[in-house]
């Protein structure tokens, strides 16, 4: 296959889109299709070609997030590269400006189309105060994504959720977890001893962005009645974003050490004994497989990834999707009883160890040849009877 692969985010950037969307492009390439790789420069980065088979576009910083952009580009430009390159099938990884022109190229010159939903962008209204905004976004990521040929989700109750709201075309190929970096032997009671947890006490959890969507402050409130309860009880959070500060300084006993990758990541997971995933907006949430896959036993909302793959009782505590008192309860379950938390460690790891990024992989593949069949076979021309 020969595939424009279209992103508004890429390494090294930090996000669950990024980082998927360059391990479906490596995956692609090392399965031998041709990927195209069409995305925003990035500050450290000159406009133009950056090498054959990768073209930066202009771009400008995205509205509460300065860290990540948006792509500018037109039309003819994207079609003219689309057609010299002999592309097959433009794919796009984000719902940003760059995004809706490459589609656009991709009608003009008959190309088939793809796209993945990834974010809950009309969600994230009610969080900054747009609520009226969020019937309109919704509507405009309806209208973008039907008009491609299929729309990629990671989980059933997502597909479920967009097509009640009509959305089309709507195909499930989940998601992944590194398990061979997310481990529960990264756990280093050093780390522990170095942020001032008791070899003997329960730790807490956090990672991700420190945003309003997010619903931060709702784990930290749980912590804090949880801590009323259980004064040994500790929290960190990992990450950053526009709510650290504020949030730091209205909870003085959470530690916050900033964004962490790799290793360190890995061994912030591994020295926790729980994780705390307040979310509502997000569409799936990869840091709950990384916490499972590190040991961890997931609390969270029965939505996204946790619906997935958290068994309550078993791998984690659930609570229904909204209900924070029922949030807190179930947090304040996992910490009260310390040896039902050891039990579902190994739970937690068997769970993560289910979501194969292989199988994941080969079904986004096999769906994007099978869109590209079905375009061919749609335009083959009726076999003329005698």
């Amino acid at each position: 296959m020969r595939i424009a692969y279209v992103t508004e985010t890429w390494p090294p950037e930090v996000n669950g889109v990024a980082l998927t969307a360059a391990r479906a492009v490596r995956h692609l390439r090392e399965r031998g299709h041709e990927v195209d790789l069409i995305r925003p420069r990035q500050p450290h980065e000159e406009t133009g070609a950056l090498a054959a088979d990768e073209w930066l576009t202009a771009g400008v910083p995205l509205p509460m997030y300065a860290d990540l952009r948006f792509g500018l580009a037109r039309e003819r430009p994207l079609a003219r590269r689309f057609a010299e390159r002999g592309i097959e099938l433009v794919h796009v990884a984000t719902p940003g400006p760059l995004a809706w022109q490459a589609v656009r190229a991709a009608h003009a010159l008959g190309l088939p189309s793809t796209s993945d939903f990834r974010t809950n962008f009309h969600t994230y209204c009610r969080y900054y105060h747009l609520g009226l905004v969020a019937p309109l976004a919704l509507r405009a990521l309806r209208r973008f994504h039907n008009q491609t040929d299929r729309t990629f989700v990671p989980t059933r109750a997502l597909k479920r959720d967009l097509e009640a709201e009509g959305f089309r075309r709507l195909a499930v190929v989940g998601r992944g977890v590194d398990t061979t970096r997310f481990d529960p032997a990264w756990r280093s009671i050093a780390l522990r001893r170095d942020w001032g947890v008791a070899d003997d006490a329960v730790l807490v959890l956090y990672v991700g962005r420190i945003a309003a969507e997010k619903n931060v402050g709702l784990a930290l409130r749980a912590f804090e009645g949880v801590r009323a309860e259980a004064p040994g009880t500790r929290m960190v959070v990992v990450g950053d974003g526009p709510l650290r500060g504020e949030l730091a300084a209205a909870h003085p006993d959470v530690r916050f050490v900033g964004a962490r990758h790799g290793e360190r990541l890995a061994a912030c997971y591994a020295s926790a004994d729980c994780f705390v995933f307040p979310s509502l907006t997000d569409t799936f949430g990869n840091v709950t497989l990384e916490a499972l896959a590190s040991g961890l036993p997931v609390v969270a909302f029965d939505t996204a990834a946790a619906a997935e793959h958290v068994q309550d009782g078993r791998s984690g505590r659930l609570a229904p999707p909204g209900d924070e008192a029922a949030f807190a309860a179930a947090l304040g379950a996992v910490v009260g009883d310390p040896p039902g938390l050891r039990r579902m460690r190994p739970e937690a790891v068997a769970a993560a160890r289910r979501a194969d990024w292989d199988g994941v992989l080969a079904r986004f593949e096999n769906h994007l040849q099978d869109t590209i069949d079905a375009h061919e076979t749609a335009l083959a021309p009726a076999a003329v009877v005698a």
